[in-house]
């Protein structure tokens, strides 16, 4: 099938923490024979700071933030047979949303894919016009990048045909043991960019237990946290690109997951850190979290705390045998079980399912 996805970006993960995602499903979904166009703004210096080249499994359309860019690019959604738009593209989301789904084709399967569930879903309940509100009855389903049960419920509710989970995942062909890097060696080191919803917990989650241990190296890396006030053993790096991921994550004796607000509070979402983290054999400490044993088990493959002393405990408790016996377990359960290749092939079969349906339906139309 002919794919048009219109998300933020597929080439750049600069404030875009969706790009691995996307990029881990899409690029399985190519090996499933689909055809897949991206179409990605040119915003927020994204196109300076790319990761990636364009790939060889799909075509990137790269178009100005302009009203008449965004016209061209809406319109190339009449030829494709599966219409995606996604969250947080960031520039025209609203005309975004209704433009494709005006255009698309009547055989067209028509899906909003929320890779900020909690977020949107809030969004919704404050305002009775929020776009997203206003085209779920027009749309075939709604794929989410986390939530469970709680965001299937809540979207059912705002009325959403059929709503489906499809969760962060590892690509062990990108995220994988590597050998340590002394630009990222640490007790703890947290990766993650500076957010409003998010800033609290990582001062409580990172912050306080790197106050709590002043013998302790910490490391922090991301967008926005140069003018952070920090104790004096934390180290500070920018923006840490995809390619370093693996040496970030395999330098510390452990790495630290901070869900957003969010995500936090209503769980099953684990964030694409989690299963970078586990891919490179890292052990991984997170805030707690509903869900979490769906993924990793804690105290085996996970340490979970619920506040910056349980962060403080486990750090100060922690030996980098049992630090590499629980990344070993990480790194087995989500190859096994939490591979980009088992999530593309879900949505292959959600793609082709519901396509036949919406196929036999409108065969039966024109039969009467």
């Amino acid at each position: 099938m002919k794919i048009a996805f219109y998300g933020s970006s597929l080439l750049s993960s600069y404030w875009n923490g969706a790009a691995t995602y996307y990029r881990g499903i899409l690029e399985q979904l190519a090996r499933h024979g689909h055809r897949i166009a991206f179409y990605e703004p040119d915003a927020f210096d994204r196109q300076q700071h790319r990761d990636i080249d364009p790939p060889d499994w799909a075509r990137v359309v790269v178009y100005p933030a302009t009203p008449d860019a965004l016209k061209g690019v809406m319109d190339e959604a009449a030829d494709a047979d599966v219409v995606v738009k996604a969250s947080g593209v960031g520039v025209f989301d609203d005309e975004l949303l209704d433009g494709v789904m005006r255009r698309a084709g009547p055989h067209a399967l028509r899906i909003f894919w929320d890779v900020d569930a909690a977020a949107t879903l809030d969004e919704m309940r404050a305002d009775p016009d929020h776009a997203v509100r206003r085209a779920l009855p027009g749309l075939d389903m709604v794929l989410t990048y986390g939530g469970g049960d709680p965001v299937v419920n809540a979207y059912r509710g705002f009325g959403a045909v059929e709503c489906v989970p499809v969760y962060n995942a590892l690509d062990p062909q990108s995220h994988r043991p590597v050998p340590s890097d002394p630009r990222f060696t640490a007790d703890l080191a947290f990766l993650g960019n500076r957010l409003p919803d998010r800033e609290a917990r990582v001062e409580e989650f990172f912050l306080k237990p790197a106050a709590l241990l002043p013998g302790r190296q910490f490391l922090i890396g991301g967008n926005g946290w140069d003018s952070k006030a920090m104790p004096g053993n934390v180290r500070h790096r920018g923006h840490v690109y995809t390619a370093e991921h693996n040496a970030f994550n395999c330098s510390p004796l452990a790495v630290l997951n901070v869900a957003r607000d969010s995500m936090a509070h209503i769980g099953f979402s684990p964030a694409t850190r989690v299963f970078e983290a586990a891919g490179a054999g890292a052990c991984l400490i997170t805030d707690a979290w509903e869900g979490i044993e769906m993924f990793l088990t804690p105290d085996e493959e996970v340490l979970v705390a619920r506040d910056g002393q349980d962060v403080a405990d486990h750090l100060a408790a922690l030996t980098p045998d049992r630090a590499r016996a629980i990344g070993q377990a990480a790194l087995a359960r989500v190859r096994a079980e939490h591979s980009y290749e088992l999530r593309g092939h879900q949505v292959d079969e959600i793609l082709r399912d519901r396509s036949a349906r919406r196929a036999a339906r409108q065969h039966q139309m024109e039969g009467a």
